[in-house]
């Protein structure tokens, strides 16, 4: 049996072409070229005021570009709205759900708007609200309307997401929750797109980063990938009990790779290493230095984000993000 792909089958799941949106005499983005493959987890990161809501709101069909184009699974998303419903789903910031029905009631009326949707009782489960399933919205936390808002977005199996800072008032136990219900659909073949300001959230959940800066997009990649061109090394940290110590760090490595900060009657010691492990090894032979509570730090996502905004000018990722 001969199976039929459809447009969207085989399209991209987004492409941007020279995509510009202004508001009055402000650039909120400035020619973005990008192209997006289905069946990956894409995370937006960026300093507020980069234009992340504006652009997931634009893939959602929400506004319309100033200049060049934006398609969608092939389709025009603010022209062709019938479509876009059927295969498009996006969790904002902040959304409005009758507050008087229940969980299992806000699940199943946004199931019956869907041809084949996800079971309500095993979505409730997914999202871990069994024990508020007779709850009213009105009376869950915030972290837990979150989580019903990501049902929401997902039950009626999109090909793609849109998630405008999902983990936003979760706890750490929900957070780590919600990277495993993204990598889950990114594995299933759903394609997420993600916005968010938590880096370890980003690295484990993505596939591909793509950071804007000013409306631009200033590096795109793989997590890996970016943290591998960081130009930080990696830092061993530990502890010497006397000066003599901390003098002999400073010989073995140099001023420029060793700082030290004084903590009662020790030293703090971090010496910035493209080979921790082998700096470890002879400061354990070292009888002069007698070094402990040793610990290596690797390059984060985190690490290389920083090194791409924090030579903005003052007050630049301070502005607020039209949408």
């Amino acid at each position: 049996m001969t199976t039929i792909m459809s447009a969207t089958d085989i399209a991209p799941a987004v492409v941007l072409e020279s995509l510009v949106k202004t508001y009055g005499d402000r650039t909120v983005l400035n020619r973005l070229q990008c192209s997006i493959e289905q069946e990956t987890v894409v995370g937006v990161l960026g300093p507020n005021g980069a234009g992340k809501s504006t652009l997931l709101e634009i893939v959602a069909g929400l506004r319309k570009v100033t200049e060049g184009s934006v398609k969608v699974l092939g389709l025009n998303p603010s022209e062709e709205r019938r479509l876009m419903t059927r295969l498009v789903s996006i969790q904002p910031q902040t959304a409005n759900v009758f507050g008087a029905l229940t969980v299992r009631e806000t699940l199943r009326l946004h199931a019956s708007f869907h041809a084949d949707p996800c079971d309500v009782f095993e979505m409730i489960a997914k999202i871990g609200l069994n024990a508020q399933e007779d709850s009213r919205v009105e009376n869950l936390s915030g972290g837990q309307r979150r989580r019903l808002l990501f049902g929401v977005a997902i039950i009626g199996k999109p090909k793609l997401v849109i998630l405008d800072e999902p983990s936003a008032g979760l706890d750490p136990e929900a957070k780590l929750q919600l990277v495993a219900l993204i990598k889950e659909l990114g594995e299933s073949g759903t394609t997420v797109l993600v916005s968010t300001h938590d880096m370890s959230e980003a690295a484990q959940a993505c596939d591909r980063v793509v950071i804007l800066v000013n409306g631009q997009i200033k590096a795109d990649g793989s997590p890996k990938s970016l943290i591998e061109s960081a130009k930080t090394h990696s830092k061993l940290l530990f502890e010497v009990a006397t000066r003599q110590a901390l003098t002999k760090v400073y010989e073995l490595f140099g001023a420029n790779s060793v700082s030290a900060k004084n903590v009662g009657e020790s030293w703090s010691v971090q010496v910035e290493s493209a080979d921790p492990d082998g700096l470890l090894q002879s400061l354990v032979r070292d009888s002069q230095v007698r070094g402990r509570k040793f610990r290596i730090e690797t390059p984060s996502l985190e690490d290389f984000y920083l090194s791409i905004v924090q030579d903005l000018p003052a007050g630049d990722n301070a502005k607020e993000d039209h949408g």
